[in-house]
């Protein structure tokens, strides 16, 4: 394992655009004030989660036809007009 670097205050500022370049290829910097260690410099994340995968559960669950009907009356109170028409619809099209 690389051990960390430590500049002074001084250096870090004399050699900011170098120490940048260190930490965007994976080192980390760690900056010191009066000999404490006050900032560290790392690289950004540059990796992007992976997408999530549609349809993972696909064919584990059946939903009913029917799953909001016991809560039409509530959906009404909330939606209004609109929750008379999600009755109404057929299926898979809400």
């Amino acid at each position: 394992m690389e051990s960390v670097a430590t500049y002074n205050m001084h250096d870090a500022k004399s050699n900011l655009s170098r120490l940048v370049d260190q930490a965007a290829a994976g080192k980390e910097i760690i900056i010191a004030k009066a000999g404490k260690p006050v900032a560290r410099l790392v690289p950004l994340a540059t990796a992007r989660p992976a997408p999530r995968k549609l349809g993972l559960l696909a064919g584990k669950y059946d939903v009913p036809d029917d799953i909001d009907t016991p809560f039409a009356d509530e959906i009404e109170r909330m939606f209004g007009s609109y929750a008379p028409a999600l009755r109404n619809a057929p299926s898979g099209n809400t």
